[in-house]
Order: structure tokens, then C-alpha cells, then sequence
């Protein structure tokens, strides 16, 4: 397995994401939290496939520690847990970011390029979100 094709997951997993907040109302009161506001049958069959297909390819590779942090991510994904879901992708970039750091794993420029697009995606479809602010407090 590749740091591209584990990039190649996360962004389709950040795809799920961004689809599923925009379904979401911008307004949920805690007091009357929709049960019923979860991802599509479709959409969680297809997230689970992609964390399915990594975790088959990642066996014996240095990405196979990536997998607790994607299992949770699809926990919370079919719970319609969006902040979850959220919190689990970014742990699986910053993840990776160290193992680029710790020299375990080479990551091109290209792809740094896309470590850093699928982290502000996900920043932005949290609640409460600061568009200015996206950029700063990177979690590594």
C-alpha cells in the first residue's frame, strides 16, 4: 500500500463527510437532536467499503496502525456522529503526519498538498466552524 492510495481513502472518506453535513440542518438543538438525521443505507455501505478495502490492503504495511482511527471514524460515521466521524479522520492524518515526521512513511509534495486540503474539508464541516481560523491549530 501507498501514501497515495491511503490519501486516495481519506479522500473519499472526506467526501462521505462533506455529503452527509450538508444534509444536516445548520441549527440542531441539543434538546431536540433528530434521530432519524443519519447518513444514507448507500452512503454508510460505501464508507464502510473503503475502510474495509484499507484495512485489507494496510495488512503488514506501516499503515495498518491507521486502522483503530478508521474503524472509529465509521462507528461514528453510521451513528451520524459528524463531529465523531470528523475527530477520527483528522487523528488518521495527523497519524500520518508523524509517520512522515518519524521517517516510517515518504510523503511527496503533492500529497502533503492533499494531507493538508483533506484537513481543512473536514474543518470546515464542523459545527461552528471559522473559515479564517482553518488553517491554524494543526493537531500534529
Amino acid at each position: 500500500m501507498l501514501t497515495a492510495e491511503v490519501l486516495d481513502a481519506i479522500g473519499g472518506l472526506t467526501a462521505h463527510v462533506k455529503a452527509y453535513a450538508a444534509t444536516l440542518p445548520s441549527i440542531v438543538h441539543l434538546k431536540a437532536v433528530p434521530s432519524g438525521v443519519k447518513p444514507s443505507a448507500e452512503a454508510m455501505d460505501s464508507y464502510e467499503v473503503i475502510v474495509t478495502r484499507t484495512q485489507r490492503q494496510s495488512a503488514g504495511t506501516p499503515y495498518k496502525g491507521l486502522n483503530e482511527s478508521l474503524v472509529c471514524s465509521l462507528e461514528a460515521f453510521e451513528q451520524g456522529n459528524l463531529i465523531g466521524t470528523v475527530q477520527a479522520l483528522l487523528t488518521v492524518i495527523d497519524q500520518l503526519e508523524r509517520m512522515q515526521r518519524d521517517t516510517e512513511i515518504e510523503v511527496g509534495r503533492v500529497d502533503e498538498k492533499r494531507l493538508t486540503e483533506y484537513r481543512v474539508a473536514l474543518r470546515k464541516v464542523l459545527p461552528g466552524n471559522q473559515p479564517e481560523l482553518a488553517e491554524t491549530g494543526r493537531g500534529s
